[in-house]
């Protein structure tokens, strides 16, 4: 009983420091600014398949290099179908910051990153294949957000999803 006691208490203190942390986010692709994505694609429908855009598109020079956003520990490195080359970071807040479409990977799972380390390069991979380059930005929070939930199409799922062009503005 006191070894599940300690383990629930551990287990809320690992997540309070978790949202405690500061995001101190940047730009994720070297030398971009606000002028390269269009901030009212998230959210944006229709989005192929998957119904609404849930992230941002940051366009570039094909290889130019892909900065984590934040300070984190990759999580995920890989390929997925529709995003093609991605990588993933656990960030400060308890929320992944996936970085989608590249062309290459230069981290490895379990690497711990700072904010502006270099992820990987622009790229057109997955279903961005033939498109200008660029990468699809998400924020995903872990801990869901109850307030932000709309009547949208897929509203209710914006608990989890933030907007990136509100964070790096």
């Amino acid at each position: 009983m006191k070894k599940i006691k300690i383990l629930s208490i551990s287990a809320i203190v690992l997540i309070i420091i978790g949202l405690l942390i500061p995001e101190n986010m940047t730009i994720p692709v070297r030398n971009a600014s606000a002028k390269d994505w269009n901030h009212k694609t998230f959210w944006f429908e229709p989005w192929g398949s998957s119904g609404v855009h849930k992230g941002i598109d940051i366009f570039g020079k094909k290889g130019t290099p892909v900065l984590s956003s934040t300070k984190g520990v990759v999580v995920y490195t890989g390929t997925m179908g529709k995003g093609g080359n991605v990588v993933a970071v656990l960030g400060p807040k308890w929320r992944i910051h996936y970085y989608a479409h590249l062309e290459s990977i230069s981290v490895s799972g379990g690497a711990l990153l700072w904010s502006g380390a270099a992820i990987g390069t622009l790229g057109d991979s997955g279903n961005a294949l033939g498109k200008p380059p660029h990468i699809h930005y998400s924020i995903f929070s872990l801990i869901p957000i109850p307030w932000l939930i709309t009547t949208e199409t897929q509203g209710w799922k914006k608990v989890f999803f933030l907007n990136p062009h509100e964070k790096l503005k």
